[in-house]
């Protein structure tokens, strides 16, 4: 028997944990099969969301933000570069040049769902491949066009989407109602609007909850 399960992942194309959060996810749901139905949600959180265009060195602003060294930091890519690995994500060795806005992306991704047919997750996984495997900017114009077109959504259409303030309203509604009730830090994944998973964990922590949950 299937059991359909709701699944909103709460998260940031600009937050490392929220891409080996997906990819752990992903190999969660491939081991429970056929026993599970999920339908999978992606819902805006800014890391950043004062960040200005052009974004902000990224060892300066993990400086500022945490009081982390450039050492420190080079040993979290490392091992976040290795936690990637272990579930299929590709991070670039030498990580991320700047911190970026996303604002224009969360557009693109209410966009994605509104069209439907699986769209919103490849899109996810585009943005997230652009920024951190090809360290491209997910603030770029032209980044975001080239990812939505990679997953067959039509260009013009993103490019006014981009152009205009389509979705905004809808985007700041959605990210305020996870702040209002909770979530501050992301990835946070929540099954049947009731059951909260926090962080980038392991397949085995999803696949567990994932049983337990349609069980």
């Amino acid at each position: 028997m299937t059991t359909p399960l709701k699944i909103d992942f709460v998260s940031d194309v600009s937050c490392p944990w929220c891409a080996i959060g997906l990819a752990s996810l992903e190999r969660a749901l491939e081991r429970v099969g056929s026993d599970v139905q999920a339908e999978l949600h992606f819902q805006p959180f800014e890391l950043n969301p004062g960040m200005p265009a052009g974004g902000q060195d990224v060892t300066e602003h993990l400086t500022q933000k945490y009081g982390s060294t450039a050492e420190q930091q080079a040993a979290s890519r490392e091992a976040i570069r290795l936690r990637g690995e272990s579930v299929g994500f590709v991070f670039r060795k030498e990580g991320r040049g700047r911190i970026y806005n996303t604002f224009d992306a969360h557009r693109l991704l209410h966009w994605a769902a509104v069209e439907g047919g699986g769209h919103q997750l490849a899109l996810k996984k585009a943005l997230l491949g652009a920024y951190f495997t090809e360290g491209r900017s997910p603030a770029d114009v032209e980044v975001l066009v080239g990812a939505a077109q990679s997953v067959g959504l039509d260009t013009q259409r993103a490019r006014e989407i981009l152009a205009g303030d389509a979705y905004a309203d809808a985007v700041r509604k959605s990210e305020q109602f996870y702040l209002d009730h909770g979530i501050h830090a992301v990835p946070a994944v929540i099954i049947n609007d009731r059951h909260l998973i926090e962080g980038g964990q392991p397949p085995e922590v999803f696949e567990q909850a994932l049983r337990r949950i349609s069980g």
